[in-house]
């Protein structure tokens, strides 16, 4: 009688986890809390068929689970990408290229510094004289490689007062 009850109370246990978790993934939205939700509620269900499963063994059964349910959910995610209006959210780097920048202090021998918003990032690319107006191209290891732009929207730029 009182194993009966502890049983039920480690199944009730698990299955309280799971919804805990399910209501911290949406509190805080990361995809991936889910997944161990799932693997506390497959534990506690599991419990009510197997009443006499160890402590030990009820640990495992999530640790597993958990494993199981993460490589699933990393597959879907994989196979069906969600649909985003912007791709490049959480790529900076990638939003950076095609940026028009101001050299700031002139690139000499393929170095230099370039003002990107309200910064000055290191820069390399051909030598520059500073106040050119140079594109982004790349982004490596948080240097800005820049290339001229066309003589017309140079002179464009040039011409633009500040």
């Amino acid at each position: 009688m009182i194993v009966d009850e502890i049983v039920n109370h480690l199944a009730a246990a698990w299955i309280v986890a799971a919804i805990v978790l399910g209501m911290a993934e949406l509190a805080i939205p990361g995809v991936f809390l889910i997944f161990l939700a799932i693997a506390a509620a497959i534990t506690g269900l599991a419990l009510f068929v197997l009443p006499d499963l160890p402590l030990i063994a009820q640990a495992g059964s999530f640790a597993a689970w958990s494993i199981v349910a993460v490589t699933i959910g990393r597959r879907w995610y994989r196979d069906y990408p969600l649909e985003t209006t912007d791709p490049m959210l959480n790529d900076r780097a990638a939003r950076i290229i095609g940026t028009i920048v101001i050299i700031a202090e002139p690139i000499i021998d393929g170095s230099g510094r370039a003002i990107l918003g309200d910064g000055t990032w290191p820069a390399s690319g051909p030598d520059t004289a500073a106040g050119t107006h140079m594109r982004v191209i790349a982004v490596e290891n948080g240097v800005l490689r820049v290339e001229p732009l066309g003589s017309a929207l140079s002179e464009q730029l040039a011409r633009k007062p500040r």
